[in-house]
Protein backbone atom coordinates (compact mmCIF):
# COMPACT_ATOMS: atom_id res chain seq x y z
CA UNK A 1 0.00 0.00 0.00
CA UNK A 2 1.54 3.47 -1.08
CA UNK A 3 1.37 5.93 1.58
CA UNK A 4 0.33 9.39 1.57
CA UNK A 5 3.10 12.06 2.27
CA UNK A 6 1.10 14.74 3.66
CA UNK A 7 1.88 18.68 4.04
CA UNK A 8 1.07 21.64 6.44
CA UNK A 9 2.39 25.02 5.14
CA UNK A 10 -0.47 26.91 6.66
CA UNK A 11 -2.05 27.76 10.76
CA UNK A 12 -3.62 24.70 11.64
CA UNK A 13 -4.57 22.29 14.57
CA UNK A 14 -3.90 18.59 14.27
CA UNK A 15 -5.71 15.58 16.39
CA UNK A 16 -6.64 12.34 16.54
CA UNK A 17 -10.33 11.51 16.50
CA UNK A 18 -11.18 7.74 15.53
CA UNK A 19 -7.61 6.91 14.36
CA UNK A 20 -8.24 9.71 11.86
CA UNK A 21 -6.00 12.65 11.46
CA UNK A 22 -7.89 15.75 11.81
CA UNK A 23 -7.32 18.81 10.53
CA UNK A 24 -8.54 21.99 11.87
CA UNK A 25 -7.90 25.48 10.64
CA UNK A 26 -8.32 28.78 12.27
CA UNK A 27 -12.30 29.43 13.13
CA UNK A 28 -13.84 31.76 10.19
CA UNK A 29 -16.06 34.88 11.53
CA UNK A 30 -19.11 36.00 10.79
CA UNK A 31 -22.92 35.31 10.72
CA UNK A 32 -22.19 31.77 8.39
CA UNK A 33 -19.11 30.67 11.50
CA UNK A 34 -20.71 28.02 12.55
CA UNK A 35 -21.23 26.09 9.09
CA UNK A 36 -17.45 27.62 7.73
CA UNK A 37 -16.04 26.03 11.05
CA UNK A 38 -17.31 22.68 9.90
CA UNK A 39 -16.37 23.10 6.66
CA UNK A 40 -12.78 24.20 8.01
CA UNK A 41 -12.33 20.33 9.09
CA UNK A 42 -11.16 17.65 7.48
CA UNK A 43 -9.62 13.97 8.31
CA UNK A 44 -7.88 11.74 7.10
CA UNK A 45 -7.18 8.12 8.38
CA UNK A 46 -3.30 7.73 9.86
CA UNK A 47 -3.21 4.16 8.66
CA UNK A 48 -2.68 5.40 5.17
CA UNK A 49 -0.24 8.12 6.41
CA UNK A 50 3.86 7.57 5.26
CA UNK A 51 5.21 11.48 5.64
CA UNK A 52 4.24 14.46 7.42
CA UNK A 53 5.73 17.42 6.84
CA UNK A 54 5.18 20.71 9.21
CA UNK A 55 5.70 23.79 8.13
CA UNK A 56 4.65 27.09 9.86
CA UNK A 57 4.92 28.09 13.65
CA UNK A 58 1.50 28.40 14.24
CA UNK A 59 0.87 24.70 13.47
CA UNK A 60 -0.17 22.77 16.96
CA UNK A 61 -0.01 18.68 17.02
CA UNK A 62 -2.00 17.31 19.42
CA UNK A 63 0.71 14.00 21.61
CA UNK A 64 -2.27 11.46 20.98
CA UNK A 65 -2.01 11.94 17.54
CA UNK A 66 1.96 12.07 17.10
CA UNK A 67 1.76 8.45 19.33
CA UNK A 68 -0.82 7.45 16.63
CA UNK A 69 1.31 8.48 13.96
CA UNK A 70 4.54 6.98 15.57
CA UNK A 71 2.37 3.60 16.04
CA UNK A 72 1.56 3.65 12.33
CA UNK A 73 5.49 4.07 11.73
CA UNK A 74 4.93 7.25 9.97
CA UNK A 75 7.43 9.67 9.88
CA UNK A 76 6.93 13.24 11.05
CA UNK A 77 9.08 16.48 9.54
CA UNK A 78 9.37 19.91 10.96
CA UNK A 79 10.94 22.48 9.94
CA UNK A 80 12.93 25.97 10.83
CA UNK A 81 12.21 29.74 9.88
CA UNK A 82 13.93 29.42 6.45
CA UNK A 83 11.07 26.69 5.56
CA UNK A 84 13.80 23.92 5.08
CA UNK A 85 13.30 20.34 7.02
CA UNK A 86 15.44 20.52 10.67
CA UNK A 87 13.85 17.78 12.59
CA UNK A 88 12.44 14.43 12.30
CA UNK A 89 10.11 12.25 15.04
CA UNK A 90 10.79 8.28 14.22
CA UNK A 91 9.25 5.25 16.02
CA UNK A 92 11.36 3.42 18.75
CA UNK A 93 9.53 -0.02 18.52
CA UNK A 94 8.04 -0.54 14.97
CA UNK A 95 9.63 -4.18 14.75
CA UNK A 96 8.11 -7.26 16.24
CA UNK A 97 11.87 -9.25 16.38
CA UNK A 98 13.51 -5.53 16.34
CA UNK A 99 16.08 -6.56 19.52
CA UNK A 100 17.24 -9.56 17.27
CA UNK A 101 17.85 -6.96 14.01
CA UNK A 102 19.26 -4.67 16.03
CA UNK A 103 22.04 -7.08 17.36
CA UNK A 104 22.26 -8.10 13.61
CA UNK A 105 23.34 -4.42 13.04
CA UNK A 106 25.10 -3.89 15.48
CA UNK A 107 27.79 -7.01 15.39
CA UNK A 108 27.80 -6.63 11.51
CA UNK A 109 31.38 -7.50 10.82
CA UNK A 110 33.69 -4.86 8.66
CA UNK A 111 34.28 -6.71 5.39
CA UNK A 112 30.47 -6.87 5.06
CA UNK A 113 29.56 -3.17 5.61
CA UNK A 114 32.29 -2.42 2.85
CA UNK A 115 31.01 -5.00 0.90
CA UNK A 116 27.53 -3.42 1.74
CA UNK A 117 28.83 0.00 0.79
CA UNK A 118 30.02 -1.51 -2.38
CA UNK A 119 27.40 -2.80 -3.62
CA UNK A 120 25.44 1.01 -2.95
CA UNK A 121 28.21 3.32 -4.47
CA UNK A 122 27.53 0.93 -7.85
CA UNK A 123 24.17 1.12 -7.89
CA UNK A 124 24.46 5.34 -7.20
CA UNK A 125 26.72 6.02 -10.26
CA UNK A 126 24.99 3.49 -12.68
CA UNK A 127 21.40 5.86 -11.67
CA UNK A 128 23.50 8.88 -12.06
CA UNK A 129 24.63 7.59 -15.21
CA UNK A 130 21.36 6.54 -16.17
CA UNK A 131 20.25 10.14 -15.40
CA UNK A 132 22.75 11.73 -17.41
CA UNK A 133 22.13 9.52 -20.33
CA UNK A 134 18.52 10.11 -20.73
CA UNK A 135 19.38 14.14 -21.22
CA UNK A 136 21.75 12.56 -23.88
CA UNK A 137 24.90 13.50 -21.80
CA UNK A 138 27.75 10.97 -22.24
CA UNK A 139 27.78 8.35 -19.51
CA UNK A 140 30.14 5.55 -20.12
CA UNK A 141 32.56 6.61 -18.09
CA UNK A 142 30.48 6.86 -15.09
CA UNK A 143 29.52 3.25 -15.95
CA UNK A 144 32.90 1.81 -16.49
CA UNK A 145 33.18 3.28 -13.10
CA UNK A 146 30.89 2.02 -11.43
CA UNK A 147 32.01 -1.60 -12.70
CA UNK A 148 35.35 -0.72 -11.09
CA UNK A 149 33.96 0.14 -7.72
CA UNK A 150 35.69 -2.32 -4.92
CA UNK A 151 34.87 -3.89 -1.22
CA UNK A 152 34.67 -0.37 1.00
CA UNK A 153 34.83 2.04 -2.50
CA UNK A 154 39.09 2.54 -1.53
CA UNK A 155 39.67 4.52 -4.61
CA UNK A 156 36.80 6.89 -4.00
CA UNK A 157 34.73 6.08 -7.01
CA UNK A 158 31.89 7.61 -5.57
CA UNK A 159 33.75 10.89 -5.45
CA UNK A 160 35.70 11.01 -8.84
CA UNK A 161 31.94 10.26 -10.16
CA UNK A 162 30.38 13.10 -8.37
CA UNK A 163 32.48 15.54 -9.36
CA UNK A 164 31.80 14.83 -13.33
CA UNK A 165 28.05 14.31 -12.49
CA UNK A 166 27.47 17.75 -10.95
CA UNK A 167 29.12 19.11 -13.99
CA UNK A 168 27.08 17.39 -16.17
CA UNK A 169 23.93 17.10 -14.86
CA UNK A 170 22.19 20.53 -15.04
CA UNK A 171 23.71 22.14 -18.52
CA UNK A 172 22.15 25.56 -18.01
CA UNK A 173 25.05 25.58 -14.85
CA UNK A 174 27.92 24.13 -15.92
CA UNK A 175 30.16 25.06 -13.73
CA UNK A 176 27.40 23.90 -10.92
CA UNK A 177 28.75 23.08 -7.50
CA UNK A 178 26.67 21.05 -5.24
CA UNK A 179 26.81 22.84 -1.86
CA UNK A 180 23.93 22.60 0.87
CA UNK A 181 24.35 26.27 1.70
CA UNK A 182 25.07 27.32 -2.16
CA UNK A 183 22.86 29.01 -4.80
CA UNK A 184 20.09 27.42 -6.53
CA UNK A 185 18.88 24.74 -7.40
CA UNK A 186 20.65 23.56 -4.53
CA UNK A 187 17.72 24.48 -2.33
CA UNK A 188 15.50 22.31 -4.71
CA UNK A 189 18.23 19.25 -4.04
CA UNK A 190 17.91 19.93 -0.40
CA UNK A 191 14.25 19.75 -0.23
CA UNK A 192 13.90 16.48 -2.07
CA UNK A 193 16.99 15.18 -0.30
CA UNK A 194 15.23 16.22 3.13
CA UNK A 195 11.86 14.37 1.44
CA UNK A 196 13.92 11.01 0.64
CA UNK A 197 15.92 10.83 3.54
CA UNK A 198 12.60 10.11 5.82
CA UNK A 199 11.18 7.98 3.29
CA UNK A 200 14.39 6.31 4.20
CA UNK A 201 14.56 6.65 8.01
CA UNK A 202 10.82 5.06 7.78
CA UNK A 203 11.52 2.21 6.52
CA UNK A 204 14.60 1.65 7.84
CA UNK A 205 12.67 1.68 11.15
CA UNK A 206 9.90 -0.77 9.87
CA UNK A 207 12.29 -2.90 8.64
CA UNK A 208 13.74 -3.36 12.52
CA UNK A 209 16.79 -1.41 12.00
CA UNK A 210 18.33 1.71 13.88
CA UNK A 211 19.04 4.96 11.27
CA UNK A 212 21.62 5.86 13.17
CA UNK A 213 24.64 2.44 13.34
CA UNK A 214 25.64 3.47 9.28
CA UNK A 215 27.89 1.07 7.32
CA UNK A 216 29.61 3.75 6.04
CA UNK A 217 28.38 7.47 7.50
CA UNK A 218 29.82 7.89 10.86
CA UNK A 219 29.23 11.43 12.00
CA UNK A 220 29.16 11.09 15.22
CA UNK A 221 26.44 14.67 15.21
CA UNK A 222 24.82 13.05 12.76
CA UNK A 223 21.31 10.61 13.63
CA UNK A 224 20.70 8.98 10.00
CA UNK A 225 24.10 7.81 8.84
CA UNK A 226 22.05 4.45 8.33
CA UNK A 227 19.74 6.63 5.86
CA UNK A 228 22.29 8.68 4.48
CA UNK A 229 23.91 5.41 3.40
CA UNK A 230 20.54 3.57 2.09
CA UNK A 231 19.37 6.86 0.40
CA UNK A 232 22.50 7.68 -2.25
CA UNK A 233 21.16 5.19 -5.00
CA UNK A 234 17.74 6.87 -4.68
CA UNK A 235 19.15 10.74 -5.11
CA UNK A 236 18.97 10.77 -8.47
CA UNK A 237 15.19 10.43 -8.50
CA UNK A 238 15.76 13.52 -7.01
CA UNK A 239 18.24 14.55 -9.13
CA UNK A 240 15.61 13.90 -11.98
CA UNK A 241 12.77 15.98 -10.63
CA UNK A 242 14.96 19.07 -10.01
CA UNK A 243 16.18 18.71 -13.50
CA UNK A 244 13.10 19.27 -14.92
CA UNK A 245 12.21 22.34 -12.87
CA UNK A 246 15.26 23.94 -14.27
CA UNK A 247 14.42 23.29 -17.77
CA UNK A 248 11.30 24.14 -17.14
CA UNK A 249 12.88 27.64 -16.56
CA UNK A 250 10.19 28.52 -13.66
CA UNK A 251 11.27 30.67 -10.76
CA UNK A 252 13.18 28.87 -8.75
CA UNK A 253 15.47 30.84 -6.50
CA UNK A 254 13.00 31.09 -4.07
CA UNK A 255 11.01 27.79 -2.96
CA UNK A 256 7.49 28.32 -3.20
CA UNK A 257 4.10 26.17 -2.41
CA UNK A 258 4.59 24.86 -6.27
CA UNK A 259 7.83 23.64 -6.16
CA UNK A 260 7.27 21.99 -3.20
CA UNK A 261 4.45 20.24 -3.92
CA UNK A 262 5.99 18.98 -7.01
CA UNK A 263 8.77 17.62 -4.56
CA UNK A 264 5.89 16.16 -2.15
CA UNK A 265 5.55 13.82 -5.50
CA UNK A 266 8.96 11.97 -5.03
CA UNK A 267 7.40 8.83 -2.86
CA UNK A 268 5.26 7.84 -5.41
CA UNK A 269 7.99 8.38 -8.34
CA UNK A 270 8.32 5.33 -10.79
CA UNK A 271 10.93 2.91 -10.68
CA UNK A 272 11.69 -0.36 -11.70
CA UNK A 273 13.36 -2.69 -8.55
CA UNK A 274 14.02 -6.17 -9.83
CA UNK A 275 12.67 -6.14 -13.54
CA UNK A 276 9.32 -4.65 -11.82
CA UNK A 277 7.99 -1.57 -11.78
CA UNK A 278 7.25 -0.16 -8.00
CA UNK A 279 6.50 3.52 -6.83
CA UNK A 280 9.58 4.85 -4.76
CA UNK A 281 8.25 4.49 -1.10
CA UNK A 282 7.57 0.60 -1.96
CA UNK A 283 10.82 -0.18 -3.54
CA UNK A 284 12.52 1.85 -0.62
CA UNK A 285 10.91 -1.12 1.77
CA UNK A 286 12.17 -3.54 -0.18
CA UNK A 287 15.45 -2.20 -0.41
CA UNK A 288 15.87 -1.77 3.54
CA UNK A 289 14.18 -5.64 3.86
CA UNK A 290 17.36 -6.38 1.76
CA UNK A 291 19.64 -4.93 4.12
CA UNK A 292 17.72 -6.99 7.44
CA UNK A 293 18.37 -10.01 5.14
CA UNK A 294 22.04 -9.19 4.46
CA UNK A 295 22.67 -7.88 8.47
CA UNK A 296 21.10 -11.60 9.16
CA UNK A 297 23.33 -13.65 6.84
CA UNK A 298 20.46 -14.24 5.17
CA UNK A 299 21.40 -12.64 1.63
CA UNK A 300 24.32 -11.17 0.48
CA UNK A 301 22.60 -8.49 -2.01
CA UNK A 302 21.16 -5.71 -1.47
CA UNK A 303 18.02 -4.63 -3.68
CA UNK A 304 18.39 -1.14 -5.58
CA UNK A 305 16.18 0.55 -8.14
CA UNK A 306 17.04 1.05 -11.42
CA UNK A 307 16.88 4.68 -12.96
CA UNK A 308 15.49 4.35 -16.52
Amino acid sequence: MIKKTLYFGNPAYLFLRNKQLVIKYPDASGENAKDNARSNKHSIPVEDIGVVIIDNEQISVSHGLLAELLDNNSAVITTNSSHMPSGMFLPLNSHTQQSERFRDQITASLPLKKQLWQQTVSAKILNQAALLNKKEIPSENMKKWAREVRSGDPENLEGRAAVYYWRKVFPEYPDFERERYGLAPNNLLNYGYAILRAVVARSLAGSGLLPTLGIHHSNKYNAYCLADDMMEPYRPYVDMIVSGIVSSEVDYEELTPDLKKILLGIPVMDTIIEGKGSPLMIAVQRTTASLSECFSGRSKTLLYPELS
